[in-house]
């Protein structure tokens, strides 16, 4: 963990009440995809725990969802705001040598740019299912595209398959034999108990960040687990939903 004074270079809005910060700076400490950071808001007491969506040394992207007063607030920063930043927190997915499911459900498809990435690198282009409520809650397609082989689906059926992911998923035949999962927790535990092999990114209130007020404990199979330190990545047999 590192805290770092982080600059916006963009902040635009790429879907609905979604957006795309990228913040320059000292961003070395982060070294997972999965990792998140906490941002200090002007105005506001606790940090926003939010999600890598992409990283290198040099600059941190998130995507987040305008969900209450401070990401309101967030999506108003003009370019060139500097914000107090704790990076390199939490743990992060582990790449596997062949190819995996990716399965991003919401804004829960922001750690899979990096993921996404780190697989290309390898030569490895994943499948990934897409899952939202609408065509307007599904961003940066086209981006995603270039990385995966991406399966849309929408629960009203306006872009893609109309279903869920899990029903996406057997529709096409998808071969799962290993994933990674981040979305609502609801998605996570129906897939969870269709297919147990994988991993699963959780969110949870958090007051501190890093461990110490052990207020986003969850049950697991090994006993009580910190989102936040033992997480947010758990392997998905082990999370008691």
């Amino acid at each position: 963990m590192k805290n770092v004074i982080l600059k916006i270079e963009k902040n635009i809005q790429v879907g609905k009440d979604t957006f795309l910060m990228r913040l320059v700076g000292d961003t070395s400490e982060i070294k997972n995809p999965g990792e998140f950071i906490e941002i200090q808001l002007p105005g506001y007491y606790l940090r926003r725990p939010i999600s890598v969506c992409d990283y290198t040394d040099k600059y941190v992207d998130i995507l987040y969802k305008v969900l209450g007063l401070g990401t309101k607030d967030m999506s108003t920063y003009p370019v060139g705001t500097e914000l107090d930043v704790l990076v390199g927190l939490g743990n992060g997915f582990t790449l596997i040598d062949e190819k995996p499911v990716l399965v991003g459900g919401g804004i829960g498809i922001a750690p899979m740019f990096a993921l996404l990435k780190k697989y290309n690198d390898k030569g490895i282009k994943p499948i990934l299912v897409y899952g939202a409520r609408s065509t307007d809650d599904l961003v940066l397609v086209e981006e995603l595209e270039k990385y995966a082989t991406v399966y849309p689906c929408t629960d009203d059926g306006s872009f893609g398959f109309k279903g869920n992911v899990i029903d996406c998923i057997k529709h096409n035949n998808i071969d799962v034999k290993f994933y990674h999962a981040c979305g609502p927790q609801v998605m996570l535990k129906f897939l969870s108990k269709a297919y147990p092999n994988g991993e699963v990114s959780l969110e949870a209130r958090m007051g501190c960040g890093f461990g110490a007020c052990m207020g986003c404990s969850i049950e697991t199979t090994n006993g009580p687990k910190r989102v936040c330190k033992e997480g947010p990545v758990f392997k998905a047999d082990e999370v008691l939903f």
